[in-house]
């Protein structure tokens, strides 16, 4: 069903750009402003200017972040900082992280993947997006012709033979990039250019279907651009990382929410709660003992009949935690939205949205699309923190949505609620740039 290509990639001349590290940056939506800013310190030739460049005042329709992109990119094209592949390649992408106490190693490869409606079923989505960060994106799209950062993709392989192959042709060759970044994560990467490995891989493919991780605003953006270019065959591909489910490496970690304004104080919402959830107070007062409460919530869902009752956090401030347990798995029929999957209803995402945020705190889906009323953090303890400094008023703490739950949704043809999944660690932006 998928197909695949490999691409001529640019990417950066170290001699004349100058170390790796420099110039690479993470996806642009984790990106803020004081880490913008650090990006352009960096180097003067660093991807954040092609990527996610600076808006300034006086910016118009002929000077903007989306211009000077494109000025830049064809900058260093001429000036030899950025340089295409002599022949069309595919790339092996490794990252070691930590997670806890351990040290894992994400295995992919990054390739150009025919773009497919979702309706198709060959190319799936998980998530919701937003309009506005597609708008950009395309403006982006539109002033460069290239894809600066990969979208994330995953195919299911449980014999791992794509892995197999790649990792087998390559053992014993050193890669052409290899650095730790500043979160002391690495990554390699690999340049192959053997076309009978190209050709095997892109068979094997042909059987996959690829579910979209992360980058579901950039694969929509990219459709669209096809779409209004029907005469460019390259608008039809998009450049992806594609990693296996089955690989060891693979993390979901979660997305806390952090809610700005509630209608209820304290007392009233575990009152309200109490309908739905056994609310129980946790035994943790220190902000250092946050991962402590995780833990502790990790630790209720895996319990005997609980194993799939839905439970999550309460931080209200002074120190306050609550476990959220669903009273019963019968509220998922009568009270979660009809129309829905048994998957989508049972995800904890989708139980806080319609049972708390919606229900009780009446935050509506158009309320969170906005942005104004929840923001969210990867972080506990930025999220106790964020409640105890009053820039939100409560915290609600989740457990990682898991690999199972993603796909189960996914096939069904249906989104989870935005902000999902974080996939760990973000793919780095700036190793290979596909250019049309």
């Amino acid at each position: 069903m998928a197909t695949i290509i490999p691409l001529k990639g640019l990417r950066y001349d170290e001699d004349k750009a100058g170390d790796i590290k420099d110039l690479v940056t993470p996806p642009y939506d984790v990106i803020d402003a004081a880490a913008q800013e650090a990006y352009y310190r960096r180097s003067p030739y660093n991807i954040i200017r092609l990527e996610y460049g600076k808006k300034f005042p006086a910016d118009n329709d002929t000077d903007n972040r989306y211009t000077r992109a494109a000025d830049f990119f064809r900058r260093w094209q001429a000036e030899g900082v950025l340089r295409q592949e002599d022949e069309p390649a595919l790339y092996l992408y490794q990252q070691q992280f930590n997670v806890g106490d351990q040290t894992l190693v994400r295995s992919g490869f990054i390739c150009c993947v025919k773009l497919e409606p979702y309706e198709n079923g060959v190319v799936l989505p998980h998530e919701e997006t937003m309009p506005k960060h597609k708008a950009d994106r395309l403006a982006l799209m539109q002033a460069c012709r290239a894809n600066f950062s990969p979208i994330f993709g995953l195919f299911s392989d449980p014999a791992r033979k794509i892995d197999d192959l790649l990792l087998r042709a390559f053992r014993d060759l050193p890669p052409a990039i290899d650095f730790t970044d500043e979160q002391g994560n690495g990554h390699r990467l690999w340049v192959i250019k053997d076309t009978a490995v190209q050709r095997e891989v892109q068979r094997l493919m042909e059987a996959q279907r690829i579910l979209i991780a992360d980058g579901h605003h950039r694969y929509e953006t990219a459709l669209k651009y096809a779409r209004e270019n029907p005469d460019k065959p390259a608008a039809a591909y998009v450049m992806m990382t594609l990693v296996n489910l089955y690989d060891p490496g693979l993390v979901i970690l979660p997305t806390h929410r952090l809610v700005l304004n509630g209608a209820l104080d304290g007392l009233e919402l575990l009152a309200a709660l109490r309908e739905d959830f056994i609310v129980e107070k946790l035994p943790y007062s220190e902000v250092s003992r946050v991962t402590e409460v995780m833990f502790n919530l990790a630790g209720i869902k895996g319990k005997g009949n609980t194993a799939h009752r839905q439970v999550f956090g309460l931080y209200t401030g002074k120190g306050e935690f609550f476990s959220l347990l669903l009273k019963d798995e019968s509220l998922l029929d009568s009270k979660m939205p009809a129309g829905r999957s048994k998957a989508w209803r049972s995800l904890d995402v989708s139980v806080l949205q319609n049972l708390i945020l919606e229900n009780i705190l009446g935050i509506n889906r158009e309320a969170l699309a906005g942005g104004e009323a929840v923001k969210y953090t990867r972080d506990e303890k930025e999220a106790v923190l964020a409640v105890d400094e009053g820039r939100c008023n409560m915290a609600f703490l989740m457990n990682p949505t898991l690999i199972a739950e993603v796909t189960e949704v996914a096939a069904k043809g249906e989104k989870m609620p935005q902000k999902s999944t974080f996939f760990y660690p973000k793919l780095i932006t700036g190793l290979v740039i596909n250019k049309f």
